[in-house]
């Protein structure tokens, strides 16, 4: 990703954070950012991945747009136990569609031959170890 890429992401979100509990629509985010509509619908998409924003459609001038939401993040309670052994063999950390990959997208996660492979491959050492999946 560009260092602008990067920087206007971190606009963008102070921004949305900014707007509060009434939100901001996609329209009038990417005019403050001054980027076109698909840098904006990239942006957003990146945004939403990341889990950081939700989005709700809504007409707006009677076309359909979205207003955009920060999302406050919430620290879980104790820590996650990853083995790093395994986090390297998941194939979304090296896969060239990471940033085009998302439900609906035309890389989804759910339809993915490598994650469905990846995952298929953890059942049966699970299922070796005696355990249930």
């Amino acid at each position: 990703m560009s260092k602008r890429a990067v920087t206007v992401e971190e606009e963008a979100l102070r921004i949305i954070k900014e707007s509060g509990k009434k939100g901001i629509l996609q329209a009038e985010l990417r005019k403050i950012l001054n980027i076109d509509s698909r840098e904006g619908s990239r942006l957003i998409l990146r945004l939403l991945r990341k889990g950081v924003i939700r989005r709700k459609e809504e007409m707006y001038n009677g076309r359909k747009t979205f207003r955009i939401f920060y999302v406050e993040t919430v620290q879980p309670e104790g820590r996650l136990k990853i083995k790093p052994g395994i986090a390297l063999h998941i194939p979304c950390f090296t896969c060239p569609f990471l940033d085009t990959c998302g439900e609906g997208s035309i890389y989804d996660p759910n339809r993915c031959p490598y994650l469905t492979a990846f995952i298929n491959q953890l059942k049966k050492e699970l299922k070796g170890k005696g355990r249930k999946s």
